[in-house]
């Protein structure tokens, strides 16, 4: 029977991730994510699913993000009874996040049963549902095979994106080595290992998020000094939409480090998210993940994602009194897209105010309000109500945790033959364009495709 790849989702958009792999019989899930993003986007997680998840044997994730994990408790209600392959530190990641998802979905269903919304009126899953799928999580270490069904197997290599992330590389019955890349971490950033070299696959699915263009190679700590020593002298307030997972702990990394070498002075810094700081605390004991620095700061006794003056607020009248509070200070808090979360609410009460900073740390998706913010917008509406934008807005690039042009290149240089098919996936359509027109011009690779939504390709 021949083998395929059917593409469910991240196909010609950036979220969404859903590629299942049909071999021998078996039917194999990898990733099982929530679309993310524009509403028409957003929409495709009501729509019905184009395979059956009673079918499904088996999930085989490669990162905790939503856009990977977050419609796998929807999954499970329709039937999906299998399990889910993931490293240790991503199933402690999904305990944390998928039932704040629940939550989410419940209220956000709660709020369009009162607006009349009824298109939204029922949630996606329940907290309840999320508590059944983290059932079916069993965990896999990295670089030990690991049997799947239709006489596959497949282990886990470092990627480098987050906490547990991790490339899914998948032998076939035949023979043929599948890599799925997840997403693409970069090297020598803080914490975590860096993503581990490939030098062969038959076929790969590769992200393409920033396929189009590389990070600014401004030093982090240098662009991030510089924000919070205006912010001590001028008395300004900084706010940071952070993702949970991975940049809020990157950023608490940098300024521990700035910190301890005398090159900001202290001032509070808060990191309101009940989430992140469950992350925080996972980061703390995931010692294999953890990459040299990492160790060395430990055992010289430095806390090194506890800056000095940090509080962690999960009471959400502690957060509402962060409103009231004048500068300096640095507020940390989700969603990192700022289209939902309690940033939300300190964006709509300091928007307005010139003394406030606005700092973005990773990619904005399209019709979210970071997007906006970055794009320049003079005004944004905020749950219904205009808000004037006289805060200064910028960018800290470098805290990207998806590789840059250059960098997915220094992993693809890394094969020493071409795959017989690459896939390229997770990206808007003109990057994904810019990306594959420039494998084949740079690497002279063939055989380069850009799925389409539900596209299926045999494997050669």
């Amino acid at each position: 029977m021949r083998s395929s790849i059917t593409f469910h989702g991240a196909a010609r958009t950036v979220t969404g991730s859903k590629h299942l792999l049909e071999s021998n019989g078996a039917r194999v899930l990898i990733d099982c994510g929530m679309f993310q993003g524009p509403k028409a986007i957003r929409e495709r997680n009501l729509q019905p699913l184009a395979f059956d998840p009673r079918e499904v044997d088996c999930i085989v994730l490669t990162h905790a993000h939503m856009d990977h994990i977050g419609y796998i408790p929807r999954l499970v209600k329709m039937g999906f009874k299998g399990p889910i392959y993931c490293t240790k530190a991503t199933k402690g990641l999904a305990q944390i996040s998928l039932p704040d998802s629940g939550r989410i979905q419940e209220e956000d269903a709660y709020h369009a049963r009162k607006r009349g919304i009824t298109e939204r009126a029922e949630p996606l899953y329940t907290e309840q549902d999320t508590y059944e799928a983290l059932k079916l999580f069993r965990t896999v270490p990295y670089h030990e095979f690991h049997e799947l069904p239709g006489k596959m197997q497949f282990r886990y290599m470092f990627a480098g994106h987050i906490l547990g992330s991790a490339y899914a590389d998948v032998y076939l019955g035949s023979g043929q080595r599948l890599l799925f890349s997840g997403d693409l971490g970069r090297w020598d950033t803080p914490i975590i290992k860096d993503p581990e070299m490939i030098d062969a696959a038959d076929v790969l699915v590769i992200e393409s998020t920033y396929g189009d263009r590389d990070h600014s190679d401004e030093s982090p700590e240098d662009h991030l000094a510089t924000i919070i020593n205006r912010a001590i002298s001028e008395g300004r307030v900084v706010i940071v939409p952070s993702f949970a997972i991975g940049r809020t702990q990157e950023l608490l990394y940098y300024l521990n480090k700035l910190e301890l070498e005398g090159r900001i002075g202290r001032m509070p810094v808060f990191v309101d998210s009940p989430m992140a700081t469950s992350t925080s605390q996972l980061y703390g004991r995931s010692q294999e993940e953890w990459d040299d620095e990492m160790r060395v700061s430990l055992q010289a006794d430095d806390t090194p994602i506890e800056p000095d003056h940090l509080t962690y607020v999960r009471d959400r009248n502690q957060s509402k009194e962060l409103n009231s509070r004048s500068g300096p200070m640095l507020i940390i808090a989700g969603s990192g897209m700022a289209n939902g979360g309690r940033v939300v609410h300190h964006l709509m009460q300091r928007l307005g105010d010139p003394r406030t900073d606005v700092v973005f740390t990773g990619y904005q998706a399209v019709e979210t309000l970071g997007r906006d913010l970055l794009d320049g917008a003079p005004e944004v509406h905020i749950f219904g109500k205009p808000v004037a934008v006289r805060a200064n807005v910028e960018k800290l690039s470098a805290l990207s945790a998806h590789a840059g042009q250059s960098e997915l290149f220094r992993f693809l240089r890394g094969f020493k033959q071409q795959p017989k098919q690459a896939f390229i996936v997770h990206g808007e359509p003109d990057v994904q364009d810019i990306f594959k027109a420039k494998i084949e011009a740079d690497l002279g690779w063939s055989g380069v495709h850009i799925p389409d939504q539900g596209q299926q390709f045999a494997i050669e």
